[in-house]
């Protein structure tokens, strides 16, 4: 889990989610899981291995400046298994240098961004843009991207045929995948 707002985590989730479900996080979110009746939260600083993943939390901002702030913490997670493609979910950040560094860093085959650029009433975008999936493309030129977080909440001002726009007229759209609600989608090891 990435952080815990309400479009990442809402009451029917709660709900439903069986309590004894490992849950990972970042440190700031564990007291309020368990608060909610999940047993199994595991709050990762930097770094935890289960059942052969590794998974390593990232950051990220949520907006920029003053916005940012209000947001509060999010978290990215980088997932890494033998054999399989190196996964970076970058959860709900917009371009920035921790985005940068965790792509450094981890060299991912698949990063997906939570695009839709969403706004609130005052400042700029809390999630990914065009640009900012540009900037993911160019500071990784290995990463497939999965654009996702578009047209469920109304602060998602970027849809879907936009960003396919965007992607198509800057060339870029072999390397970055929008898809539908419901979608399945498989990323083989690339040789």
């Amino acid at each position: 889990m990435t952080h815990t707002h309400r479009d990442h985590l809402d009451d029917a989730a709660v709900a439903t989610l069986p309590k004894q479900l490992p849950l990972f996080c970042q440190p700031e979110d564990e007291a309020k899981l368990s608060e909610r009746g999940f047993r199994n939260v595991r709050a990762v600083k930097e770094s935890e291995v289960w059942n052969g993943i590794r998974l390593t939390r990232t950051g990220g901002k949520h907006g920029t400046g003053e916005m940012a702030q209000k947001m509060g913490p999010v978290s990215g997670f980088v997932l890494q298994s033998e054999g399989e493609p190196v996964l970076y979910i970058a959860g709900d950040s917009v371009w920035c240098p921790e985005v940068g560094e965790a792509l450094a860093r981890h060299k991912p085959d698949v990063t997906i961004v939570n695009a839709g650029g969403a706004r609130l009433l005052t400042g700029g975008p809390i999630t990914m843009t065009g640009p900012d999936i540009e900037q993911v493309l160019l500071q990784s030129p290995q990463t497939r991207v999965v654009a996702v977080h578009m047209e469920a909440w109304n602060h998602c001002m970027l849809s879907r045929a936009e960003l396919r726009r965007y992607v198509e007229d800057r060339g870029i759209s072999q390397r970055v995948h929008i898809p539908d609600d419901g979608e399945w989608m498989e990323f083989p090891m690339q040789e």
